[in-house]
């Protein structure tokens, strides 16, 4: 498996894998009408190109020359946050989340942050993976994302 840095042309590609692994991650967590909220938000790619401008990194993880997942990270102060870490389902279990969060870590140390930290929602399953890397929950959080819709979150933090 390879891990590139996304450029701004690049970014229709994230788009199109979360629309792929959100349904399968999400759809017994929310509604269809909150995923397709949040997809359309947070993941257009007029979004993701306001962010790359605003300085967030975007990173693709292939394997066999077909992208499989992707994280985006976000430095906030001596911490780097992890916006977004997505795999597709059949790939999950492979090592590629490790591999994707292995570079969250190595861009943390780099920009010389003390804690890596995230959000995930409390009935998702990947709070097991990041327990499994070491992460603790920092604090559990309800975030009003509008149109009725709410993030019911733990936040998450490792040390580096």
């Amino acid at each position: 498996m390879e891990i590139r840095f996304v450029e701004q042309t690049e970014l229709h590609i994230l788009e199109t894998l979360a629309r792929r692994i959100w349904p399968h991650t999400y759809s017994d967590i929310i509604s269809t009408e909150q995923m397709e909220f949040m997809l359309n938000w947070m993941y257009s790619t007029e979004t993701l190109s306001q962010q790359w401008r605003d300085g967030h990194e975007f990173y693709l993880i292939s394997k066999d020359n077909t992208d499989i997942g992707f994280i985006a990270l976000e430095q906030a102060g001596h911490e780097l946050k992890v916006n977004k870490v997505y795999v597709l389902p059949e790939i999950q279990g492979s090592g590629a989340g490790k591999q994707l969060m292995d570079k969250a870590i190595e861009r943390a140390k780099a920009k010389n942050c003390t804690h890596i930290f995230l959000q995930v929602n409390r009935a998702n399953k990947a709070k097991f993976f990041y327990d499994k890397l070491g992460f603790i929950v920092r604090k559990e959080e309800k975030f009003d994302i509008g149109h009725g819709f709410f993030m019911d979150d733990y936040v998450m933090e490792l040390n580096v």
